[in-house]
């Protein structure tokens, strides 16, 4: 059996599909780089990324503002409910800060996905620092549109 899809190029390999969304959406993903993330765990409905914390990212308490945790957050629940190539977007999310990041924290946003039924999933990202210190928790809710983040399909959607 041949590992790419005759059809699209696309990888059959469920983890080699994974892969190949995470190269594709973090070389389109200017946030996430801007940012200093890296994505460095991947796998269908799983997502590990890493954010280290910047001066420029704290807030007047000196530590981590909300903002940058969440965007951590939200980049690993994009990659996890994008790993299957279809495109997916958030229809909600929530989140709750447990404990400060600091300048220097290596923050680690761990995404699993809980549930995936028709065009809608729900994702747990924990986010946490390099003591394994709980620094936050988010549930995102997830809904698939037309599309695919590679191959054919994906390549027509582009301008």
């Amino acid at each position: 059996m041949s590992s790419t899809s005759l059809s699209a190029g696309v990888p059959a390999d469920p983890q080699a599909l994974a892969e190949a969304v995470r190269e594709t959406m973090y070389a389109n993903d200017a946030a996430s780089q801007g940012l200093g993330m890296e994505v460095v765990a991947i796998a269908p409905g799983h997502a590990r990324v890493t954010m280290k914390v910047r001066a420029d990212m704290l807030n007047g308490h000196k530590t981590c503002h909300g903002g940058f945790i969440f965007a951590l957050a939200d980049s690993a629940f994009a990659f996890s409910c994008n790993s299957r190539n279809v495109s997916t977007v958030a229809s909600g999310c929530s989140i709750d800060f447990l404990a400060p990041g600091f300048e220097g924290d290596l923050l680690t946003a761990e995404a699993q996905e809980r549930s995936l039924a028709g065009r809608t999933g729900v994702y747990d990202i924990t986010v946490t620092n390099q003591d394994g210190r709980l620094v936050a928790v988010f549930r995102g809710r997830s809904y698939r549109i037309k599309g695919q983040v590679v191959g054919e399909a994906a390549d027509a959607a582009q301008p």
